[in-house]
Formats: structure tokens, sequence, C-alpha cells
């Protein structure tokens, strides 16, 4: 069961050991997105695939002070390069991990986790100024309807504790691409306004005496060339009010020697 879905692989190439990721910012009206992205390790082979991590995120502000719309849907569109892998990872059920804390989540499905993250907002209550809140995002390798889903759990204990879980669906697209799509449920409503969500995915594990990764990736530079830059994802945020943003992050990687 591979599928060559990552995207997410090929591009962030600007990773770790590479210095500072900058962010590609988007703006319609007053409502600014700061999109950013980046892969470990920067340097990878020409030919065939090494293991990586992925980590990108998304922050929300508004220009003029006002609370931003809701966030309602998240959408990847992930590059034809690289390769996601779950071949013999445990599956985690949307049910082991909802309603649960991190821990509980962690205790429950640990063995499929994929990886980790935080997820932002400003809480608003009667009578009181917004404060702001923070959430961990634990990813698990699921399945849902007989296809693959990574289930994003979130919990924070602001202003009270509760959790809930974003369904990420993969799905192919042209090209091939790989679509990674979540609607918000309506209860993160309660958390206020989002103001930022990060993902970081990395997962290397044993299945039938072998070593796999979930995420893998070679550097796509053409023979001769030392590394190439290109588009590596493409993210997606929509709003209650209508409004979508969307911005194109664009990488670069070094061949391994």
């Amino acid at each position: 069961m591979r599928t060559a879905i990552l995207t997410l692989a090929l591009a962030a190439l600007l990773a770790l050991g590479a210095g500072a990721v900058s962010a590609e910012v988007t703006q319609k009206g007053n409502l600014r997105v700061a999109f950013s992205g980046s892969i470990a390790p920067h340097d990878l082979p020409r030919g065939g695939k090494a293991p990586i991590a992925v980590a990108l995120s998304g922050e929300i502000k508004t220009t003029d002070g006002q609370d931003p719309p809701q966030l309602r849907t998240i959408s990847l569109t992930l590059n034809r390069h690289g390769e996601l892998d779950y071949t013999g990872l445990p599956r985690c059920d949307y049910n082991q991990i909802q309603p649960a804390t991190s821990e509980e989540a962690r205790s429950s499905c640990g063995s499929a986790q994929v990886g980790k993250g935080t997820f932002k907002a400003h809480v608003a209550l009667p009578e009181q100024s917004p404060f702001p809140s923070q959430g961990r995002i634990l990813a698990f390798n699921g399945e849902l309807d007989g296809k693959p889903v990574i289930y994003a759990h979130i919990y924070g204990t602001r202003p009270l504790p509760q959790s809930f879980v974003l369904t990420f669906h993969i799905r192919k697209g042209g090209g091939g691409t790989t679509k990674l799509i979540a609607n918000l449920p309506r209860v993160a409503a309660k958390w206020g306004f989002v103001s930022g969500v990060s993902l970081t995915l990395q997962r290397n594990f044993n299945y039938r005496q072998q070593r796999h990764s979930y995420l893998s990736a070679g550097c796509p530079a053409p023979k001769g060339f030392p590394g190439t830059t290109f588009d590596f994802a493409r993210v997606f945020f929509g709003f209650e009010d209508g409004r979508a943003m969307n911005s194109t992050l664009t990488r670069s990687c070094t061949v391994r020697r």
C-alpha cells in the first residue's frame, strides 16, 4: 500500500539545516495569512528516497484588529514527488481519540502516531477581552470507509478542557498530486477565532523486519546539477465568510553526496 503522495516531501526542502524558512503572505481585505513549510533533511539522494520530516503551518491575522472569520477548511495539495508509506503501520480509530485528552489519545493510539503540532486561537468570553489559547495536535494514521486518512487530535484546557478531531482525507489529484482536505467541525468555534495551525509529520517504523518511513523523498535535480528549486505544496484556507486564501510554497533541495 505505497502511495506516491508526498509532495509534502520534495518541497519544503529549505529545511532545518538550511536556516530560517520564510513565510508566504497572502492578503484579502483585512485578512492576512502567512503560510510556511520546511523539510528535513535538506540533502536527499538523486535516485531513490530517504526518510524525511515535513513541517507546515499557517498564521491568521487581521490588519485592523478585528476578529478574523471562522476557519472552516484546510487543504494541502502535494507535489507528485516523494512517497507516503503506511504499509504495516497500525491504524487509529476515531472513537479511540474523541473525546480524549492528549495523554489518553497517545495511550490509545501511540503506535499509529505520525506527527504533532499546535492549534492557536483567541477566545472571547462575555464581558472579557479576547485572550490567546493554544491546543496540542497529535496526528494519527487512520482509515475511514476503507480509505487512508490522517486524524489530527486537538486538545486544549482554556477556557475549558475540550478536544476535537480534524479528519484529513487523502485524495489523488491531477498530475500525480495528492490532496489532504479537512473541514473544521462546528465545535472548533467554541475555541473562538483560529489564529494558527502548525503540524509536523514524521514516523519511522518496522514492518516484517524491514525499516519503513511514513514520509520519504529524493531530490529531483537533473543529472550534473547539485540541487534544484520547485513548487513544494499549495496550501488553502477557506473561511466562513466565503474568503479563500491560498499560496504556493517553493523550496529547494541539494543532492546528497
